[in-house]
């Protein structure tokens, strides 16, 4: 195996693992080898530091390379892990587009979210869009209730 330190066409840095060289290059001549920050298939390998065995009795902590160097995602969420397909990223960045949505459209009402969906629900208050936090009892006790809610989503990148 062959750790390698590519880059994008964006100037997004990462490694990735291959088995060897020509592993590498049939996967990136196929465009199987994407950025896992933007998804660009044209990636390149960047200057690395060989490993180089020592002779010496000084403990060594393993292969050199220069720091990945990605740039920041411009919705704030921490970096993309690396070795994701397509798919997966694709997802993510759905996951993130729709909570932003929400989160833009609506009103945050913390840990009122049950008590003010029983409210909107029998007409005490305006009806509006509306998202928070509740407890699985009280999920169960609105879904029983005939009251139409669902999980926000979190990304997984967005919980690190």
């Amino acid at each position: 195996m062959i750790r390698f330190a590519l880059v994008c066409d964006h100037g997004h840095g990462f490694e990735s693992w291959f088995r060897d060289n020509a592993a590498y290059a049939d996967q990136a001549g196929a465009d199987l080898v994407t950025c896992p920050h933007c998804g660009s298939a044209k990636v390149e390998k960047s200057i690395m530091a060989p490993h180089v065995a020592r002779s010496d009795k000084k403990r060594h902590a393993g292969p050199v390379a220069p720091p990945a160097t990605p740039a920041a995602p411009s919705d704030g969420a921490g970096t993309s892990m690396t070795m994701l397909d397509p798919a997966d990223l694709a997802m993510r960045a759905l996951l993130r587009e729709f909570r932003r949505h929400v989160e833009a459209h609506a009103d945050n009402v913390g840990g009122r979210f049950a008590e003010e969906a029983v409210r909107m629900h029998h007409g005490d208050i305006e009806q509006r869009p509306i998202y928070g936090s509740a407890s699985p009892e009280d999920a169960r006790m609105l879904i029983e209730e005939g009251i139409d809610v669902m999980p926000l989503p979190t990304a997984p990148d967005d919980r690190n």
